[in-house]
């Protein structure tokens, strides 16, 4: 009996071109990021819990607090009149204005004679009027009727500095920006963070040595520090929660700190 044959092998190969197929790419591993926070100096630590006691202390609201249904273009005029004002005499004439004129588009047909009357009681009123009729118009015509939201287009408005800007940054947007008045510029000196002449100096500064995170907390807090407690002249330092950490109170005053 035979043996079964077996087929030939083929002969006949297909032929791949080598460059008929990509290669296969393999990307190198690169671990993620590990985020690690920057930890806190002793310094910005004292900063912080100043903050802290001022936060569970503070007694009423600043005036942009006190209009939460301001749209953001109502609190910049509100802000904007508010210079050389007290607050108590800006907010009634502000509800009113907007009660009668509540958008850039009927603040700007106003005349300016009509708008001088609707402002008049808050400081520089003549001047107010002129830079609240043209900012309107702007708003209106260029941002259409929404308020602007950075800083530069903010103080690019007439009668708009970087104390109003940084405001609304805070205020309307809730932008990490901190807003040096008059207050914030003589306690944060008074408490001995910084050694500055000047609003713009002490911005500057502070932006420096204080975390992002705690720059939108600054304006309400000293403002309402300063209106109640640390005034100019004669600071209520027998009242004043944060004596321990305040230079001035260590160096001048001579009564206890309180408890």
């Amino acid at each position: 009996m035979k043996k079964p044959t077996l087929p030939k092998p083929s002969t006949h190969f297909i032929t791949i071109p080598l460059n008929s197929t990509p290669a296969l790419k393999v990307s190198p591993f690169i671990p993620a990021p590990i985020s690690h926070p920057i930890p806190l100096t002793n310094t910005q630590q004292i900063f912080i819990a100043t903050l802290d006691i001022l936060e569970k202390t503070r007694t009423q609201k600043t005036m942009l607090e006190s209009l939460p249904t301001f749209t953001p273009y109502q609190l910049l005029v509100a802000t904007m009149l508010s210079a050389r004002t007290k607050d108590s005499t800006t907010i009634p004439i502000v509800k009113n204005l907007f009660k009668l004129h509540p958008t850039p588009k009927k603040i700007s047909e106003l005349k300016l004679s009509e708008l001088e009357r609707l402002i008049y009681g808050v400081g520089f009123h003549h001047t107010k009027s002129n830079h609240l009729h043209e900012l309107s118009y702007l708003i209106h015509t260029k941002y259409k009727d929404q308020c602007p939201s950075t800083q530069d287009a903010l103080t690019s408005l007439p009668g708009v500095g970087r104390k109003t800007a940084n405001c609304i940054l805070n205020y309307a947007f809730n932008t990490p920006a901190i807003a040096v008045d008059i207050h914030v510029h003589r306690i944060t000196n008074r408490l001995g963070w910084i050694k500055t002449t000047s609003p713009e100096e002490t911005e500057d500064a502070l932006m420096e040595i204080l975390p992002t995170e705690q720059w939108i907390r600054i304006n309400k807090l000293l403002v309402v520090h300063g209106q109640t407690i640390c005034e100019p002249r004669k600071p209520k330092c027998n009242l004043c929660p944060i004596t321990k950490y305040c230079e001035y109170f260590q160096k001048q005053a001579k009564i206890t700190p309180s408890k």
